[in-house]
């Protein structure tokens, strides 16, 4: 009578071991305690580069702590979108960062992480009083070419191009990180959001779960970073 009990046993365990996550490349297990390949490419506030050297920047910051719990090193990689991404269709690199959000036209080639932060483009006040959802007439200030330009002149707002949003006065539509360095108050309209995620090989889910994980329990540590990494 024990020996079905102890076959049922076998498929109960072997069923829940399927469900695991797991790397058919291993990558988790090379990446502990060995060299994380990161491919990097310029977006402030996200990578700051200095040369082909990452210097700064909330993903890079990130990025270095987790290599710190897993006691890994980091062997950095800096390219293009394109560069970057095919690499890391190829499996040449394990993880990819710049400031990309899940609508990334690469995301049927590369997995993405579950989104670990939310920003926006808006538009800020210097005076608290004038806060509202009404920009109707309002004169806001934004910098020509980018575009948070483009969305706003699909507004009612009266819109002043400037070559430096630093250097303008009274309101401006800029992203959300910039509203208490160019002490502004959020008037609460939003001209875009944005979901951020990082890349890894399609497949590692077991390599993609300890990422996900890792940013997901670091809500408040990512605030943090971005407040000092996003300024002017």
């Amino acid at each position: 009578m024990k020996l079905p009990l102890i076959a049922a046993a076998t498929v109960v365990l072997l069923t829940g071991a399927c469900g695991m996550p797991r790397d058919p490349e291993g990558t988790l297990d090379r990446v502990r305690g060995g060299t994380m390949r990161v491919g990097v490419t310029t977006a402030d506030p996200f990578v700051v580069m200095e040369g082909d050297e990452p210097s700064g920047g909330v993903e890079v910051k990130l990025v270095e702590e987790l290599a710190a719990e897993l006691d890994a090193e980091i062997e950095w990689f800096h390219g293009s979108q394109e560069e970057l991404f095919a690499a890391l269709e190829v499996r040449e690199l394990d993880l990819v960062i710049g400031g990309f959000t899940r609508t990334n036209p690469w995301s049927s080639k590369v997995a993405l992480t579950h989104p670990y932060l939310t920003t926006f483009i808006g538009v800020g006040v210097p005076d608290q009083e004038d806060v509202g959802e009404d920009i109707s007439g309002t004169v806001v200030a934004v910098e020509a070419g980018t575009v948070a330009a483009g969305l706003l002149k699909e507004t009612d707002a009266e819109v002043v191009r400037v070559d430096d949003i630093a250097t303008a006065e009274g309101a401006a539509a800029v992203e959300n990180w910039l509203f208490d360095n160019l002490e502004l108050y959020d008037t609460r309209v939003r001209l875009t959001e944005s979901d951020h995620v990082m890349a890894v090989q399609v497949g590692e889910n077991a390599w993609l779960t300890t990422v996900e994980r890792f940013l997901l329990e670091r809500h408040e540590r990512i605030e943090e970073l971005l407040e000092e990494e996003g300024t002017l």
